[in-house]
């Protein structure tokens, strides 16, 4: 083996930062390794606040605290959440139109055809106006409904779903798993660190209430400051600015509404665009701008014109930096959350940017010393991930038809980067998806987008002929059957909200 850190066994873990990221980690780690004599310390001070941009979830994020055990139910009625089925993007095309972005698929494959090329073919003879109406996620969205999808694993009416839900609270319910299980907290803020003088690797964090707290493996989730990764061992920056111009957020939270959506709002402003989150005793609301482009002070009124209802907290304004850290893992350091890179919220990619960076983590923990295979493995996987992620974001933009001012115009003209570029191209020549490794968005994800700013392929798969258009015509009807009876059947979301809370003995505030 080629070890750059010696061959110690593995036997301490400390992280560096609480929040959602730390905890996560925390709770993650602690679980998977439970009988193993791993030692697992975090350090945070609770003085210290955490970003807390978006509160809003993709569905990966319940197949991560069902692995620890965790009910659906149970983390609805902890963090006040309410359910999500998708995003709906408000004047991203052209002012005065919305279109949503389900978690779910758009109907369904005819003998091995794409679905989107048969709509591509007849939706003009047939009248079909959103491709939204195929999609169940979205139809339940539209009527504010919501139900636990079908086992039947061919049914029409297949969908996922997520959470919006209050993330210090959730990461207060991932630091009490944590604790429960044996994690160590101490709470105290980082004064300097201790590197190996030949190797250069962390030794201590050397903290301001006089403890010196030694480790084999450091992570770092310590959010934009990346203390570790960055201050303490220098790694750079790569800057995704070219692409993605905004740098500057307002976030300001809101009295609650009185039944919450089913999806997050994202709504296109001059310079960028502003989210609603609606949570159960809670509104989250925030803009994210260029600050080339907005002042700060016209960013705040952008965003107190547009509340769903009586602020409850001043506005922040929060700056970042679009990119990712040239390595996530460096010597005996690796980050995860924040200090890794930084993705605006518009697809809610934070947290779920968290747990993939937990699962390669867990997937190639240095358990027998650090290996440089096991190193640029991580670091190759986080780099394409992010890059895919960001080449997602970046297709919001450059798909806009707006026209309304100069942030719209520049990116509506940006140069792309080639795999984003490749991508565009074969779908529009061919409609093909280009898959890469570690991606998070699936295919219908992009087909979303796509159908969304009206971006079809420019030929239509020949095997579409294999039907008639009179058995086309009825099988789509047969899907809007469906999903037109399911979302009929469903209940409301106010519903399901009220249910789960029973069930997990919560309570909610009363409407």
């Amino acid at each position: 083996m080629a070890s750059i850190g010696g061959d110690r066994r593995l036997s301490r873990i400390v992280i560096l930062g609480g929040g959602t990221a730390g905890w996560m980690t925390a709770a993650s780690l602690v679980n998977h390794y439970r009988n193993t004599p791993i030692a697992i310390t975090l350090v945070e001070s609770l003085a210290i606040g955490t970003i807390g941009v978006g509160e809003a979830t993709i569905p990966t994020l319940r197949r991560f605290y069902a692995a620890l055990g965790m009910t659906d139910y149970d983390v609805i009625a902890a963090t006040q959440a309410s359910c999500k089925l998708g995003i709906r993007f408000n004047g991203w095309k052209r002012e005065g139109e919305s279109f949503i972005h389900p978690f779910g698929a758009f109907g369904h494959d005819f003998g091995g055809v794409g679905f989107h090329h048969f709509w591509n073919q007849y939706r003009d003879a047939f009248g079909l106006k959103d491709l939204d109406d195929f999609a169940m996620g979205a139809a339940l969205a539209k009527a504010g409904k919501f139900a636990l999808p079908s086992p039947t694993i061919d049914s029409y009416t297949q969908f996922d779903w997520a959470l919006h839900f209050d993330a210090s609270l959730f990461a207060n319910h991932m630091r009490d798993f944590a604790k429960a299980r044996g994690v160590r907290h101490i709470d105290a803020v980082l004064k300097d660190v201790t590197l190996d003088p030949e190797k250069g690797h962390i030794t201590s964090l050397n903290l301001d209430n006089g403890q010196s707290i030694e480790g084999d493996l450091f992570i770092d989730c310590s959010g934009f400051q990346a203390l570790l990764i960055g201050k303490a061992l220098g790694v750079g920056y790569e800057d995704y600015g070219q692409w993605l111009f905004c740098d500057s957020a307002v976030a300001q939270q809101s009295e609650r509404v009185s039944v919450p959506n089913v999806y997050t709002d994202v709504t296109a402003r001059p310079a960028g665009w502003q989210w609603h989150i609606p949570l159960q005793h809670r509104s989250g609301n925030g803009h994210v701008y260029a600050s080339a482009h907005m002042s700060d002070d016209e960013a705040i009124g952008v965003l107190a014109d547009s509340l769903p209802g009586k602020p409850i907290t001043e506005p922040r304004v929060i700056r970042f930096r679009p990119g990712r850290r040239a390595k996530a893992w460096e010597k005996n350091c690796i980050a995860v959350g924040l200090s890794s890179g930084f993705l605006e919220p518009l697809e809610s990619t934070s947290i779920a940017l968290i747990q993939t960076g937990i699962e390669r983590l867990q997937m190639l923990l240095p358990v027998d010393g650090f290996d440089e295979m096991l190193v640029d493995e991580h670091n190759d996987m986080a780099k394409r991930e992010m890059e895919r992620t960001r080449d997602f974001i970046i297709l919001h933009y450059k798909l806009n038809q707006r026209g309304d001012s100069d942030f719209w115009k520049e990116a509506a003209a940006m140069d792309l980067p080639d795999t984003l570029q490749r991508k565009i191209d074969l779908y529009q020549r061919r409609g093909h998806f280009v898959r890469y490794r570690w991606e998070m968005f699936h295919p219908a994800s992009w087909l979303a987008i796509y159908a969304g700013f009206d971006v079809w392929p420019d030929s239509i798969d020949p095997a579409v002929g294999q039907l008639t258009p009179a058995e086309v015509r009825s099988r789509l009807l047969h899907i809007r059957q469906e999903i037109d009876a399911t979302v009929k059947a469903a209940p409301p979301h106010r519903a399901f909200l009220d249910h789960c809370n029973r069930l997990s003995g919560g309570h909610r505030v009363s409407a």
